[in-house]
């Protein structure tokens, strides 16, 4: 299950999240608020390639995305984490196929990242502004256009990571 990291077209997919995060469509906006780029990226990454690879792939895209900008809250623990976790779900049950099922993970995920995001942002602010109207709104709207977005996405991604992974095994 874990060739995906030998094929290089399917690791340089991974340069499209930064690319996607930079350029943010407007049409893909909810409020102003971008998806969660990495999230549809990774989910689908981690379900077809296994725990390992997505816990690999979750730290470096953390790593990539936090070189776009200078703050001091990184996503890549975040990333790692749900990339280790999302790899698992296949081994305990059945394959995830349902697109409900994808924007469910999809939606937790997000909510997940944004909040750690939040949290590291403001334990150097103070904890009191925690849950202002802004960040409220920034992490709902991502919340909710990721998991919109998810079942096409990551539905399309899955399929072709798992014909490439089946094809490869024989």
């Amino acid at each position: 299950m874990a060739s995906l990291h030998r094929r290089p077209l399917f690791v340089v997919s991974a340069l499209a999240v930064p690319l996607l995060t930079l350029a943010a469509p407007d049409v893909l906006r909810i409020g102003g608020v971008p998806p969660s780029w990495a999230v549809l990226w990774l989910l689908p990454w981690s379900l077809a390639a296994g725990p390992l690879s997505g816990g690999l792939a979750g730290l470096a895209l953390g790593l990539l995305l936090d070189s776009l900008h200078l703050g001091d809250a990184t996503q890549m623990p975040a990333l790692a984490l749900l990339g280790w976790w999302w790899g698992r779900l296949p081994r305990r049950g059945p394959p995830i196929e349902r697109s409900f099922s994808l924007g469910l993970l999809a939606m937790l995920g997000s909510a997940l990242l944004g909040l750690s995001v939040l949290l590291q942002r403001q334990a150097g602010a103070g904890w009191g502004a925690l849950l202002t109207a802004a960040n409220l709104h920034t992490l709902l709207a991502q919340v909710l256009v990721t998991a919109l977005l998810a079942p096409m996405i990551c539905s399309l991604l899955l399929l072709l990571w798992r014909r490439h992974s089946a094809s490869a095994r024989g």
